[in-house]
C-alpha cells in the first residue's frame, strides 16, 4: 500500500501544479483583457465600468482555482512524507476532486481507495518512515 500513497501523493501534487499553471494563465488572460480595455477606453465610460467587473470576474476565478490547487499539492506533499495529517486531508481533498470531471473524479476514487483501506490507516496512525523519492 505504500507503493500506492507513494502515487497518490504524486498525482496530487502533479493535479495541484495543473492548477497552478492554470491560475496563472487565468491571471494572464484576465490582467490582459484589463489592459487592452484600459487602453483603448479614452474616456469611454463603459470601459470605465467594464475595468473593474473583467478585474472582479478574474480575480474570483483566480481564487477557486488557487483554493482548490494549493490543498491538492500540501497533500501530496503530506502523503510523501507520511505526516499523520496528511490521511485525513487528502480524504478531504479527495471528495473534493470527485467534483471536478473527468480526471479529478478518477483522482478522488483512487485517493478515498487508498484513503480508505485498512492497511492504509494502519500505516498513517504509527510512525512510519517516510517514503523516499
Amino acid at each position: 500500500m505504500r507503493t500506492h500513497i507513494q502515487i497518490l501523493g504524486i498525482l496530487n501534487i502533479i493535479w495541484g501544479c495543473f492548477g497552478l499553471v492554470a491560475a496563472l494563465i487565468i491571471f494572464a488572460i484576465f490582467g490582459g483583457a484589463i489592459g487592452v480595455i484600459h487602453a483603448t477606453a479614452h474616456g469611454d465610460t463603459d470601459a470605465a465600468i467594464a475595468v473593474p467587473i473583467v478585474g472582479l470576474i478574474g480575480s474570483i476565478i483566480l481564487v477557486v482555482i488557487l483554493v482548490l490547487s494549493i490543498p491538492s499539492v500540501l497533500a501530496g506533499i503530506g502523503l510523501l512524507r507520511m505526516a499523520p495529517w496528511a490521511r485525513t486531508f487528502t480524504i478531504i481533498v479527495s471528495v473534493l476532486h470527485l467534483l471536478n470531471i473527468p480526471f479529478g473524479t478518477a483522482l478522488g476514487i483512487y485517493g478515498l481507495w487508498v484513503m480508505m483501506s485498512d492497511e492504509t490507516t494502519g500505516l498513517f496512525t504509527g510512525n512510519p518512515s517516510p517514503i523516499r523519492l
